[in-house]
């Protein structure tokens, strides 16, 4: 079964680091993984990806502060987020996808998402 699964998510003061973590199936772990954010009545924003080979990059809405990672013993991807900001309030989604690697900074080439995690910044 093709899955992948979110947590992590919550509410913290700005400024503090929150690490999110995405499980899923042997078979979508070795292949292209991103992680995406959606606030309501807006599109969703792509944050970065790492691939089967460790190879990454990340959108400008993660430089500086987000960092993206994989435990390879428990088939976990995560996103460090450091000094978060109100703005960083969102739906936060993992997603993965073999046929990613063209084009991995693009949401529409992943197949598979996760429900999504909420993260919530106060001031």
């Amino acid at each position: 079964q093709v899955q992948l699964e979110e947590s992590g998510g919550g509410s913290v003061q700005s400024g503090n680091s929150l690490e999110l973590s995405c499980a899923t199936s042997t078979y979508l772990y070795y292949s292209c993984m991103g992680w995406f954010r959606q606030v309501p009545g807006q599109e969703r924003e792509t944050i970065g990806f790492i691939n089967n080979y460790g190879e990454g990059s990340y959108t400008d809405i993660a430089k500086g502060r987000f960092s993206i990672s994989k435990d390879n013993s428990k088939n976990t991807l995560y996103l460090q987020m450091n000094n978060v900001k109100p703005e960083d309030t969102a739906t936060y989604y993992c997603a993965a996808d073999p046929a990613a690697d063209n084009d991995p900074l693009n949401a529409g080439r992943y197949t598979y998402w996760g429900q999504g995690t909420q993260v919530t910044i106060s001031v």
